[in-house]
């Protein structure tokens, strides 16, 4: 499907961001070479080209939220002007569940997200490859990292009351899924009586389907990850599934905006399409916006028109 169709069937464009933003420190994104003009029609941003991106270390760094396991903790990030409380925003990285992908690369997005006048607490958390890491305690640590905010309010200047969420791919599946633990069953490791409350949820290229993206078309890629991040398959655990994948917890009854490059060839744009139209069914207030010629990692970079559709989400998430 080109690029134009796509993007025609990912609609609800957000409108443009009205905050003022103070300027963040400077985060080094490559420039175009001595060939490329601003207007040559470029290929998707690769993951090399993501992770070359850089940012200044953060105000907090390896904050532990929970427990004594080496991947349970977050950093702290401010803007550099304004003395607070600040609005958070919570980064949840993706990497298909996996230990090999951290949250190094969320840095950039982090820092530039400050620039809007908000405070970013970038979390990590145990995955496939970690101790323990998989079904429940890889969705139990972010539910943690979540309702940690509560506890640094009272130490940083973080308005707990103006909190979201924001993920990609994988972590974009937990993003959405966090405002839904309160309805979980008690029996459930994930039920929550009391989570942080969120104001929104923002869904970069999301995986929002566990059942239906598991199926994938190339072996060894992300689609492999999920029956293993659950422990079983649709057929064997169908209440695993139930209890964390966002098409199945619906409505969520939190405002989301879903981000997707039309050029997605990790998570197909026309999924964001399918849970956007079942979640506005079920009742859910959801902005999806599709971005042309990008592809799964324009998303997380700040740059060109993907981060404008991001400032944008953001800003209407917390006014």
């Amino acid at each position: 499907m080109k690029s134009s169709a796509i993007v025609g069937l990912v609609t609800g464009a957000l409108l443009a961001a009205g905050c003022a933003a103070p300027t963040p420190a400077p985060v080094s994104v490559p420039a175009l070479s001595q060939n490329e003009s601003a207007e040559t029609v470029r290929e998707p941003l690769t993951w090399e080209q993501l992770a070359a991106l850089t940012a200044p270390a953060p105000a907090v760094e390896h904050l532990p939220y929970a427990g004594d396991a080496p991947q349970q903790f977050g950093e702290l990030r401010f803007p550099q002007t304004g003395t607070g409380p600040f609005p958070l925003v919570m980064l949840i990285h993706g990497g298909c569940w996996r230990a090999r992908i951290g949250y190094e690369h969320m840095r950039p997005l982090a820092q530039a997200l400050t620039g809007l006048g908000v405070a970013t607490w970038t979390v990590e958390y145990r995955r496939l490859g970690d101790d323990n890491g998989g079904w429940p305690r890889t969705f139990r640590d972010v539910g943690l990292a979540a309702d940690y905010v509560r506890t640094l309010a009272r130490y940083y200047p973080i308005d707990p009351q103006r909190v979201i969420a924001l993920g990609h791919s994988a972590g974009a599946q937990i993003a959405l899924w966090l405002p839904t633990r309160a309805r979980l069953p008690e029996s459930s490791p994930l039920y929550r009586p009391d989570p942080l409350p969120l104001r929104g949820v923002i869904g970069l290229s999301a995986v929002t389907d566990l059942a239906a993206y598991r199926i994938g078309p190339r072996q060894g890629g992300c689609h492999s990850a999920v029956d293993k991040v659950i422990g079983a398959d649709p057929e064997q655990k169908p209440q695993r599934y139930a209890q964390v994948s966002p098409i199945q917890r619906l409505p969520l009854g939190t405002p989301q905006w879903l981000i997707h490059g039309a050029l997605d060839a990790v998570v197909s744009p026309e999924s964001a399409a399918v849970y956007a139209d079942r979640a506005r069914r079920a009742g859910d207030r959801v902005t999806l916006q599709g971005i042309a010629d990008a592809g799964h990692f324009e998303t997380i970079a700040p740059q060109g028109d993907a981060w404008q559709a991001v400032r944008a989400a953001v800003a209407q998430a917390l006014k």
